[in-house]
C-alpha cells in the first residue's frame, strides 16, 4: 500500500484524499519512507521534513476545506532558493548556509493554500548556476535512472525527487532551461511558464529578467495542476502579469489536428545526437499523420542565443550577488582582519568556482568601456530574438525541437570545460530570453535506456495550447513511471 501510495501523481493523490480512499497521513508517510529508502543513492534532498510534514498532514485530514483543496496532501519538494520561514534556505551555496528567512515565498503560500505537504528542500546548483547540479556546496546528486550520470540542472535535486518516486511534484527554477533540461535527462515533465505568470517574490535571484519558477511532475496533467496554483498576479513582484489564471488542467483534450507546428530545423541538425534527433523526428511524424500540420520556422538570430545568454545573464548575477557581502546575513569569513578583506575572503571562500566565473564575467561586461560592446550589444540580440519567435508564432501554434542535445552525461564528463557545459541549454536559453513559456516531455529512450526530453515552446500567456500539445505527446508515449532503480 506505502509503495502505491507513493507512486500516485498529484492529481491522483489529491482526489483520494478528497473521496477519503486514503489519509494525507498515509501519503506523506509512504513519501518519507520512499525517501529514506531511495535518497541514500541519489542524494535529491538537502533536508527531509518529516515531523513538520506529519503535523501538517494531520491537519489536512481534520480540515474538511483542506481536504476539498486541488492538491490536498499531496507531497511536494521545493528546490533550495525557494524561501521558507524559519527554514534554512541555501540556494545550494556555503554562503548562505546559516540564512534562515523570516517569510515564505508566495508560492510556498500558494502550495499550502492549496492543501500541499511540503516535503524537504532539494539539492541544487549554487545559485542555480549550472547544467549537471555537480555545483552545490553540499552534495552531488545522482540521475535515478543512472547513478553515473548527472540528473542535469540547476534543479537537478527536483528533477531527481520526481523521477524516483520520492515525490509527485517539485518545484524548481528555470533561468535558461533549469527546469526543462533536468526533466529532460530525468525523463519527467518540467514547465517554464511565462515570465511574470509565476510570482519571484521569495525566489533567491540569480538574474531577476529570466528567472522563473513552475513545476517538475511525472504527467502533463498534474503539472498543469500546480501551474493553476501557483501562477498569478502578486502584489510582492512588481512583475507578475495581471492576466486570467484559468484552470490548465481542466482542458488538455485536443486533436492533433487543432496544430500548426513549427519546427526549427537547426535544432535538429548538427550537434544533436542521433538517437534524440530520431525520437524527436519520430513524434512529429506521427503528430503529421493524425492531422497537425508542420511548417518550418526560421530563428536568425537563434545562433546567438547562448553567447546572448551568458552575457546577459551574468551581468545581472553579478548584480544580484552582490549582497552577499559577509555583514547583513550569511556566511563571514573568520580570517579577515579589516572590512575589505572580510568582504573578500567572506565571497572568496563563500561562493564556488562556478559562482565566482559568472560574477567576474558578469563585472567585465558592465564594466565602463565594455558596458555598450557586451551588455548593450547582448540586449538589442536578446530584442531580435523576441522578434524572431513573434514572426514565427504568427503561423505556427508551438515550436517542437529537442530539450536538450543529449541524453544525460557521465559526472565529470563536462566540469573541466565550461563551454561545453553551457551547450547543454543551447536549446532552451532562447525561452528565457523571450520571456516564452516552455515545457519538456519525455518521448523516448536512448539505446542505454536513457531518457529523451522533448521541448515544446508557445506565445507568451500560450501555456494553454502547449499543455494541449504536451498531452499529445503523452499520450503518443504514455506517461512515465517511476524510474526503475
Amino acid at each position: 500500500m506505502a509503495e502505491g501510495l507513493a507512486t500516485l501523481g498529484c492529481t491522483a493523490t489529491a482526489r483520494g484524499v478528497a473521496a477519503g480512499d486514503w489519509s494525507a497521513a498515509e501519503v506523506t508517510d509512504a513519501a518519507l519512507e520512499r525517501i529514506a529508502a531511495r535518497d541514500g543513492d541519489i542524494g535529491a534532498f538537502l533536508q527531509s521534513h518529516g515531523a513538520e510534514a506529519r503535523l501538517r498532514a494531520e491537519q489536512i485530514d481534520a480540515d474538511d476545506q483542506l481536504r476539498a483543496q486541488p492538491l490536498a496532501g499531496v507531497p511536494i519538494a521545493l528546490k533550495d532558493n525557494m524561501c521558507v520561514a524559519g527554514r534554512a534556505t541555501t540556494a545550494g551555496s556555503r554562503i548562505l548556509e546559516s540564512f534562515v528567512p523570516p517569510y515564505s515565498a508566495t508560492v510556498v503560500e500558494r502550495l499550502r493554500g492549496a492543501g500541499a505537504v511540503l516535503i524537504g528542500r532539494t539539492n541544487m546548483d549554487e545559485f542555480a548556476m549550472g547544467s549537471s547540479n555537480e555545483n552545490s556546496a553540499y552534495q552531488t546528486t545522482a540521475n535515478p535512472w543512472d547513478t553515473s550520470r548527472v540528473p542535469g540542472g540547476s534543479s537537478g535535486g527536483s528533477a531527481a525527487a520526481v523521477a524516483a518516486g520520492m515525490v509527485p511534484g517539485a518545484l524548481g527554477s528555470d533561468t535558461g532551461g533549469s527546469i526543462r533540461q533536468p526533466a529532460a535527462l530525468c525523463g519527467t515533465v518540467g514547465l517554464k511558464p511565462t515570465y511574470g505568470r509565476v510570482s519571484r517574490s521569495g525566489l533567491v535571484a540569480f538574474a531577476s529578467s529570466l528567472d522563473q519558477i513552475g513545476p517538475l511532475t511525472r504527467s502533463v496533467e498534474d503539472a498543469a495542476l500546480i501551474l493553476s496554483v501557483i501562477a498569478g498576479k502578486d502584489d510582492h513582484d512588481s512583475t507578475t502579469l495581471a492576466a486570467e489564471v484559468p484552470a490548465f488542467h481542466a482542458h488538455l483534450d485536443a486533436e492533433p489536428g487543432d496544430f500548426t507546428i513549427g519546427v526549427p530545423e537547426a535544432w535538429l541538425g548538427d550537434g544533436v545526437d542521433v538517437e534524440v534527433r530520431d525520437a524527436v523526428r519520430g513524434v512529429l511524424s506521427e503528430l503529421e499523420a493524425g492531422g497537425a500540420r508542420l511548417r518550418p520556422v526560421n530563428l536568425p538570430h537563434e545562433k546567438c542565443a547562448v553567447p546572448t545568454y551568458y552575457v546577459v545573464a551574468t551581468a545581472e548575477a553579478s548584480s544580484n550577488l552582490a549582497r552577499f557581502d559577509g555583514v547583513r546575513y550569511g556566511f563571514r569569513s573568520a580570517h579577515a582582519d579589516d572590512l575589505a578583506s572580510m568582504y573578500a575572503r567572506s565571497r572568496s571562500e563563500g561562493f564556488g568556482a562556478e559562482v565566482k566565473r559568472r560574477i567576474l564575467l558578469g563585472t567585465f561586461v558592465l564594466s565602463s568601456g565594455y558596458y555598450d560592446a557586451y551588455y548593450g550589444r547582448a540586449q538589442r540580440v536578446r530584442t531580435l530574438l523576441r522578434n524572431d519567435f513573434a514572426a514565427a508564432f504568427a503561423d505556427v501554434d508551438v515550436v517542437i525541437g529537442p530539450t536538450a542535445p543529449s541524453t544525460a552525461f557521465a559526472m565529470g564528463a563536462k566540469t573541466d570545460d565550461p563551454l561545453a557545459m553551457y551547450l547543454s541549454d543551447v536549446f532552451t536559453v532562447t525561452a528565457n530570453l523571450a520571456g516564452l513559456p516552455g515545457i519538456s516531455v519525455p518521448c523516448g529512450h536512448d539505446a542505454d535506456g536513457l531518457p529523451i526530453g522533448l521541448q515544446i515552446l508557445a506565445p507568451e500567456l500560450g501555456e494553454q495550447k502547449m499543455l494541449q500539445a504536451a498531452r499529445l505527446v503523452e499520450q503518443l508515449r504514455g506517461p512515465w513511471g517511476p524510474a526503475p532503480l
